[in-house]
């Protein structure tokens, strides 16, 4: 607590006539808004009622205040666990229509656990029955694939009109699926191809095996 101030003839608690706040002993103003003269708790039943009525209410308006905060705050971090962590879409989980020319392809990739699986299936259309081929290849395989060499690939599907992938992942790595339209550019054969594709987990598998 602070000291009381030797010159203060009436050394007591007191509140600001502003913004309610308590004064300490000895303080000249208000250590908030720095308004002067507060009134001493000694002195509070010589003020007129209307200014008793404003701290009153100015105290309680305080107060409604810290509830209304303490209360968001509560909501905000119940809410957070309620919630759980943000799901962030994998990007081996997808489902889209691609357009494909002749000799041409599309990647589709992201990092995959070792021991983890890709699921899904594929399907030409625009017209119908028209081959895909797909690739899958780590992330040493797939530069390589781009500068316009033949990497083996870890998985392959195709041609095929259509296929199921399923694809378990040797190692931790980042793996592009690679679909690829394998008719050549004369051939004027382009299509519309279906991919879908989920990324499975392979925790808590193993006590079921």
């Amino acid at each position: 607590m602070a000291a009381p101030n030797p010159a203060d003839p009436d050394p007591t608690w007191g509140a600001c006539s502003f913004c309610s706040v308590a004064v300490p002993p000895g303080a000249s103003t208000c250590p908030i808004c720095g308004a002067p003269d507060p009134i001493r708790a000694s002195k509070l039943s010589s003020v007129s009622r209307s200014q008793r009525r404003r701290l009153r209410a100015t105290g309680v308006f305080r107060s409604l205040i810290v509830i209304a905060v303490a209360l968001g705050l509560a909501y905000t971090m119940v809410s957070l666990v309620v919630a759980g962590p943000p799901v962030v879409a994998d990007p081996l989980t997808t489902s889209g229509l691609y357009t494909l020319g002749p000799g041409n392809y599309t990647i589709i990739s992201g990092e995959i656990t070792g021991g983890d699986f890709v699921i899904g299936n594929f399907s030409t259309t625009a017209p119908v029955g028209l081959n895909v081929e797909l690739a899958v290849y780590n992330s040493t395989q797939i530069p390589q694939f781009l500068n316009g060499l033949s990497p083996i690939p870890q998985y392959t599907l195709g041609p095929s009109p259509s296929g199921r992938i399923v694809f378990s992942a040797p190692y931790t790595d980042t793996y592009s699926f690679v679909f690829l339209n394998p008719y050549p550019a004369s051939s004027h054969l382009g299509y519309v191809v279906q991919i879908t594709t989920t990324y499975e987990s392979n925790v808590g598998d193993e006590g079921f095996a």
